[in-house]
C-alpha cells in the first residue's frame, strides 16, 4: 500500500476514492458497512465517498436486504455501462477482441482467424475488431483504456515487440502502431498498453482466478509455445525492461532439439504443443482434445506422450518452485489438460524441489479457461481509472 504520510488532504481524498473504486471492481457490490469494514475508512468519510461515486456515474446504491434489528445497510454497486476498456488476445491462429464494463462484466466478444498476415494486415483487422465490440458500448459509456496481450517478448514502455517467434516479429511497433490505427478509425484513442500474454494470465488468475488471495504465484499456459508470467508479492516481476518471464526459453535438456529461439533444449520444445504431437508421431495440427481421447481410449503411443511432456513439466516447475518459491502454479493453455491425464507424474517431479519450497506450493489448473490473457488485459486497461477516476474520467470528456 502506498504511503500518505505527507500528503495533502486533496490527494488522501483521491487515494481513498480509488481504493473504494477497486473494490467495487473486483470484488462486486458492497454494503456501505462492508466497506468501511474493509479499507479502515469512517462511516462518513465511505458515505462521501460513495456519493462522489454515484455522481460520476461509476456506482450505483440501492437498499439492502435487512438482518435483524435497524435500517439495513445501503448496497453499493459498479456500473458496467459507466466506462469499458477494450481487451485484445493477438495469437498466432486468431486475434480475439472483448469489451469489459467496470467490475468485469463481458458485453462484447469477436475474433478473427488468420493464417501468417503481414503485420500491417494484422493490425487492420484487429483495429476493426476493436470497432465491432465499442459498436457494443452502452450509451454514454466512457472508453478509458485499452490493453493488448501477445505471445512475445515487449518492451513495456511503447509496446514494442521485441522477439515473437512464433509470429514471426523480431522489433515490430505495435503499440504505436495499434494505437495510431485505433485513433484513426475512432477520432481518438484512450492509453493503450501491450504486455505478454502469460504476464496478462497471470494478473487475471490473481485477480480472479485459480490465484485470488495468493500474493506469490507463477502461471504457466501452453498454445503453440509456452508462456509463462509472474506475481511476487501481488506486483507482476517481469524485469529491468519488461522482458521477464520466458520461462519456455528455460533451457533444460542439452540434447535436446534446436528451439524457435534458436538455442537448443529450451523448456518449449519439451512440453509445448507441438512437442505433445511429436511425442506421439501424430500431426503437428492435431487438437489435443483429439490426443487426449487416444489416451483415454488406451493409445499407448498417446498415452507415453502425455506422460513424457508431464516428467518435463514437473523437472520445468520444480525448478521455478525453488526459484521464486510460488503459493500456486496455475496451468492454463493444454498444459491444463497435460495436469488433468498426467498430474501424477507432475507432482513427482515437482516433489523434488527443496523441501521448504515444495511444502509452501500448490500446483492447480486455470479457472478462467482461454480467456486469462483477455481477463488479464481488460484488468491491465482498467488500471488508470482505478488509480484516477476523476482524472480519466475528465480526459476522456475532453477527448471526445
Amino acid at each position: 500500500m502506498t504511503s500518505l504520510a505527507g500528503a495533502t488532504q486533496d490527494e488522501v481524498r483521491r487515494s481513498n476514492l480509488a481504493l473504494v473504486l477497486t473494490m467495487l471492481h473486483r470484488h462486486g457490490p458492497r454494503s456501505r458497512s462492508q466497506i468501511v469494514a474493509s479499507t479502515g475508512l469512517n462511516r462518513s468519510t465511505v458515505g462521501d465517498l460513495v456519493s462522489e461515486l454515484v455522481a460520476l456515474g461509476l456506482a450505483r446504491e440501492s437498499a439492502g436486504v435487512g438482518q435483524g434489528v435497524g435500517r439495513p445497510s445501503l448496497v453499493v454497486e459498479p456500473v458496467a455501462g459507466a466506462a469499458v476498456v477494450v481487451a485484445l488476445d493477438i495469437r498466432v491462429e486468431r486475434s480475439v477482441a472483448s469489451l469489459y464494463g467496470l467490475g468485469g462484466e463481458l458485453l462484447a466478444r469477436h475474433e478473427r482467424r488468420h493464417h501468417q498476415p503481414s503485420f500491417t494486415t494484422l493490425v487492420r483487422h484487429v483495429a476493426e475488431l476493436t470497432q465491432r465490440v465499442l459498436a457494443r458500448a452502452p450509451a454514454g459509456a466512457a472508453w478509458v483504456g485499452t490493453g493488448v496481450g501477445v505471445p512475445g517478448v515487449v518492451r513495456t514502455e511503447d509496446g514494442l515487440v521485441r522477439f515473437a517467434p512464433n509470429l514471426g516479429w523480431v522489433d515490430v511497433p505495435l503499440g504505436n502502431d495499434l494505437s495510431e490505427a485505433l485513433s484513426q478509425r475512432s477520432g481518438w484513442s484512450p492509453p493503450l498498453q501491450v504486455r505478454n500474454d502469460a504476464d496478462l494470465g497471470a494478473r487475471a488468475e490473481h485477480l480472479r482466478g485459480s490465484g485470488r488471495g495468493a500474493d506469490t504465484l507463477v502461471f504457466l499456459t501452453g498454445d503453440i509455445g509456452i508462456g509463462g508470467g509472474m506475481l511476487v508479492d501481488g506486483r507482476p516481476l517481469t524485469g529491468a525492461g519488461g522482458y521477464g518471464g520466458e520461462f519456455g526459453h528455460m533451457r533444460v535438456n542439452p540434447r535436446g532439439i534446436i528451439c524457435r529461439c534458436g538455442a537448443r533444449g529450451c523448456w518449449e520444445t519439451e512440453i509445448g504443443r507441438l512437442a505433445l504431437m511429436r511425442n506421439a508421431g501424430v500431426d503437428e495440427d492435431t487438437e489435443v482434445g483429439v490426443l487426449l481421447q487416444e489416451a483415454e481410449s488406451g493409445n499407448r503411443q498417446a498415452m507415453a506422450a502425455i506422460e513424457r511432456v508431464a516428467g518435463w513439466l514437473g523437472v520445468g516447475l520444480a525448478n521455478l518452485v525453488n526459484i521464486v518459491n510460488p503459493q500456486v502454479v496455475v496451468l492454463g493453455g493444454h498444459l491444463h489438460h497435460v495436469y488433468a491425464v498426467a498430474g501424477p507424474r507432475v507432482d513427482r517431479e515437482v516433489g523434488r524441489a527443496l523441501t521448504a519450497a515444495r511444502e509452501q506450493v500448490r500446483v492447480t489448473v486455470t479457472d478462467l479457461g482461454g480467456d486469462a490473457t483477455l481477463i488479464g488485459a481488460g484488468e491491465l486497461a482498467f488500471a488508470s481509472l482505478l488509480e484516477d477516476p476523476v482524472g480519466i474520467l475528465a480526459a476522456c470528456e475532453r477527448a471526445s
